[in-house]
């Protein structure tokens, strides 16, 4: 990748140039598990493309922030491959308005601004649900237990509103939990010629992988629910 110099960079004065430090400081708190090597990793993916200053240093705008803020929630929320999400914020690049990968109904990532987070009140609010249905959804695991949330919280939430018209509450879902632990472990198994290299670009591809991997999981697992309903309509 052809290094650029920060004075050509999008009219971003140097003073607003960040520090790969600066960069984790600031997505750390809400992509607990990012790291320098995963950065570099998806430098080298181009999907962002710092500035290099002359001794070699790499140097992030704001817009790069934003833009690695839509990549990270892609892979947490969609668990996308960066090749699906380098095509999309390709299209946004060009002013396309692309749909959402995975026609997920859920809000459409901005690299216009960071992702909102919603208080409890809040996300009672967005989803018109119970005080109680989110404390029976966080007992159940299938929200976190924390003092704000994300958009993803709020999809979740919205089908837990329509879930209990039907009679099913959170309590019934427990087993969505165990369920994706046990998937956890068979990907970390998959991944464990991968991983146990140990160098920062294997546990970058590591971790790329697992999110591909757990996509995979849940075509099949769709496709299974689609199949024994349509047995059901036999």
């Amino acid at each position: 990748m052809a290094a650029r110099s920060a004075a050509v960079r999008s009219g971003s004065p140097a003073a607003d140039l960040l520090t790969i430090g600066q960069v984790l400081a600031r997505l750390k708190p809400e992509f607990p598990d990012l790291s320098s090597s995963k950065l570099r990793f998806l430098e080298e993916r181009e999907l962002v493309m710092p500035v290099r200053t002359a001794s070699g240093y790499r140097k992030f705008s704001p817009a790069d922030v934003d833009r690695l803020r839509v990549v990270l929630g892609l892979q947490r929320d969609h668990y996308l491959p960066l090749k699906v999400i380098k095509e999309y914020l390709a299209d946004l690049d060009a002013g396309r308005q692309p749909a959402l990968p995975g026609g997920g109904d859920g809000p459409r990532p901005s690299i216009l601004g960071r992702e909102k987070r919603y208080t409890r009140d809040d996300l009672v609010r967005a989803a018109q649900a119970s005080p109680m249905l989110v404390a029976d959804a966080v007992s159940a695991s299938l929200l976190p237990a924390s003092e704000t949330f994300g958009e993803d919280s709020v999809v979740v939430l919205k089908a837990l509103v329509e879930l209990q018209r039907t009679g099913i509450e959170p309590r019934h879902l427990r087993t969505f939990r165990s369920t994706a632990e046990r998937e956890v472990g068979l990907i970390e198994s998959a991944l464990m010629p991968v991983s146990r290299r140990g160098d920062a670009t294997s546990r970058a591809k590591a971790s790329e992988l697992a999110r591909e991997i757990a996509g995979h999981l849940e075509v099949i697992r769709s496709n299974l629910i689609r199949a024994a309903i349509g047995r059901m309509d036999a």
